[in-house]
């Protein structure tokens, strides 16, 4: 509960909150995606590879660019935390704030996710969705944030008087990358980082702002889709919320395994390149 304000209103109070709100940057001009292109080339992919991420836990798998992943789920309402990297240079890695920045809190059909800086350039481009009917509820809620930062054990730690849980979802990737890497724990972990929350419903609450989830929407068969602009490394956890309708690190919540499945088409999309590294020239003024 967040105190009550103790400063006075000033005589033009209304007249200040009734100024205009102004997109903070607009898009007009940002390159988008060919979205027929890329479907144009679905129709008959091969698959060549899947993984199951654990209930509470997480794996890996690698996407050479040119080619789709789908995150799917298979058995029950579940959640996923997701990483992603430039396979070949671990320090390119999914930017969750300029990605929510430049397509909204929630990501779906058409929207790029785009790597840090001073990379920033879409490293995948979402496809398909079967959630995409979901839209935002009156609630305000959802599907598929880039807001949340991942549950992690150093906040359940300061929330639950020293508690130590050690599959949250932060912990989690972090086993997960440091298996596939070969890097110890603490080399592993600082470059886990915040997440696409697939299938989550989330959104902020209109009283107090205050970031909220919501039981997801996602049954058996759904799945979010992904072109890999560039050879990506992909880290997923299954959170163990669930379908975060209630909590997010939980022993107790229902948890089920998520596919990823892997899928090279019979050609690249027309007209497509991989991106190249942002163009700016890094001399900051000097």
């Amino acid at each position: 509960m967040k105190p009550t304000p103790i400063t006075a209103p000033p005589a033009d109070a209304a007249a200040r909150k009734a100024v205009r709100p102004v997109v903070c940057y607009p898009t007009q001009s940002l390159p988008r995606a060919d979205l027929s292109a890329y479907r144009a080339v679905r129709d008959g992919m091969e698959l060549v590879g899947t993984v199951v991420v654990p209930p509470r836990d997480a794996a890996c798998w690698t996407v050479p660019a040119g080619h789709f992943f789908r995150i799917v789920s298979t058995e029950g309402a579940q959640v996923g935390d997701l990483n992603l990297f430039n396979a070949n240079d671990l320090k390119e890695r999914l930017y969750t704030g300029k990605t929510r920045a430049l397509n909204g809190t929630h990501v779906g059909l058409g929207d790029q996710l785009f790597s840090n800086l001073p990379y920033l350039r879409p490293i995948a481009t979402i496809t398909h969705d079967t959630l995409d009917w979901y839209g935002f509820d009156e609630f305000g809620g959802s599907v598929h944030d880039v807001i949340g930062t991942r549950c992690d054990p150093y906040t359940h730690n300061l929330l639950s008087a020293g508690d130590h849980y050690h599959h949250c979802c932060h912990s989690n990737l972090t086993r997960a990358l440091a298996k596939a890497t070969g890097m110890t724990l603490p080399e592993a972990e600082p470059h886990i980082h915040d997440v696409l929350n697939v299938f989550m419903c989330t959104g902020f609450s209109r009283d107090t702002g205050q970031y909220f989830m919501k039981a997801s929407p996602v049954r058996p068969g759904d799945y979010l889709e992904f072109f890999a602009e560039i050879d990506l490394l992909g880290c997923m956890s299954a959170c163990p919320g669930g379908d975060c309708s209630s909590e997010h690190s939980s022993d107790a919540a229902s948890c089920h395994p998520l596919l990823v499945e892997i899928y090279k088409p019979a050609r690249l999309p027309e007209g497509w390149r991989a991106p190249a590294i942002n163009g700016y020239d890094r001399s900051h003024g000097c």
